[in-house]
């Protein structure tokens, strides 16, 4: 039966110029980890590759005095199965109080259902659908392109630049950021994105929960007028009365929930943020959120709201959240053509096509199908 060899895990840098709302990017980093089984193939051992989101940094910490060595030490009953390791590896921990524990175990998750893919020799995607939903796949998968960030010297004339070049790569639909600048040079910034995309139904919004409830309201009265695909992440993202005030005044779609890393967290959004089932989206990353056995529990909640995963679109822009949309019937998944490279982006042959992609045929998570990545990791790692 397959085993783990070993757990390896460093730090690389993610840094830019660029900045949202509340941040910027200069200092920001990832941990990357390695799962490597006793399991061979052309003579080289199987290994699972994991790393986390943009916008928290690397929990290289709680990932080495904590649950590194509890996924080492754990007995999987002669089978390397997530579930089974994520019960290890949350052993002795107390509920509540997620933190950034969330972000190490979600790491260290998604090395885990790469080996897994990788050993039952088929894409993720597929061993999830084959897992939980009967089969089935969807053939492609919604994206949008997520861009429009702050950076300096950058005008409208810059962004509207930035967005051609999306649109011009097969995008439909592009974020960009608000709450940087006063709502009046935010306005000004909607509207020539708008020239770009066409028009407000293929442009979302975000203010990574910058604003106070008298803010957010300002916003949402003047975003009204456009139509937009998603006015995303108004508040503080705990705040649920924000989003449920917004929810009772904004007419257009809402989105949240990137900085929610538990079930228990999103479904509280659910209970009390106003969130509406016939329009507005719901966020949660996996690889920020304990992975995808805590996010299948988030998943297995949804129809008891009124709620189903087409809601779903996923932070990140990770491979990861493409095969969880593409195997359990998410409604899609972000997309970052040219920030946070090369964590972003998908296989270097997936092509966009009116903002949605085709899936990879590789084994596991798809990494080795793109070549700036899976060279990061190798490297990082020194499994190559």
């Amino acid at each position: 039966m397959p085993s783990i060899l070993d757990i390896r895990s460093a730090v690389v840098p993610i840094s830019s110029d660029i900045a949202n709302a509340y941040i910027d990017f200069s200092k920001m980093t990832a941990s990357v980890v390695a799962v490597v089984s006793d399991v061979t193939r052309a003579g080289k051992p199987l290994v699972g590759y994991g790393f986390n989101s943009n916008g928290r940094y690397a929990p290289d910490g709680l990932l080495k005095e904590r649950f590194i060595p509890r996924l080492a030490e754990a007995d999987l009953g002669g089978d390397i199965d997530p579930v089974l390791a994520w019960t290890a590896m949350m052993s002795n921990e107390k509920p509540g109080g997620h933190g950034e524990r969330s972000v190490a175990v979600g790491v260290l998750d998604m090395a885990l259902w790469d080996l897994a893919a990788k050993i039952a020799d088929v894409p993720l995607y597929q061993l999830l659908a084959d897992r939980w939903r009967d089969g089935e796949v969807d053939s492609d998968v919604f994206v949008y392109a997520a861009g429009g960030y702050y950076y300096p010297g950058k005008g409208t004339r810059e962004l509207q630049q930035e967005l051609q070049s999306y649109r011009d790569r097969g995008y439909r639909v592009c974020k960009i950021k608000i709450g940087g600048a006063d709502l009046g040079e935010d306005i000004e910034r909607i509207e020539a994105a708008i020239e770009v995309v066409g028009e407000g139904g293929n442009l979302a919004v975000d203010a990574n929960g910058r604003f106070d409830l008298e803010t957010a309201v300002a916003y949402a009265e003047a975003l009204q007028q456009y139509n937009l695909f998603w006015y995303e992440e108004a508040g503080d993202p705990l705040d649920f009365e924000i989003q449920a005030e917004l929810g009772k005044i904004y007419p257009n779609p809402l989105a949240t929930g990137e900085n929610l890393f538990s079930h228990q967290d999103a479904r509280n959004l659910l209970r009390y943020g106003g969130m509406r089932a016939d329009r507005d989206w719901l966020q949660i990353d996996c690889a920020l959120s304990y992975g995808l056995v805590e996010y299948k529990r988030f998943l297995d909640v949804l129809p008891d709201y009124g709620f189903d995963r087409t809601n779903c679109i996923p932070h990140g822009g990770h491979q990861m959240s493409l095969n969880i949309a593409a195997g359990l019937g998410l409604g899609g998944n972000e997309s970052y053509p040219d920030v946070f490279a090369p964590f972003g982006g998908f296989s270097d042959a997936t092509a966009v096509e009116d903002s949605r992609v085709g899936l990879h045929q590789c084994a596991g998570v798809g990494f080795e199908e793109k070549s700036n990545l899976i060279a990061v990791l190798r490297a990082a790692t020194e499994t190559d």
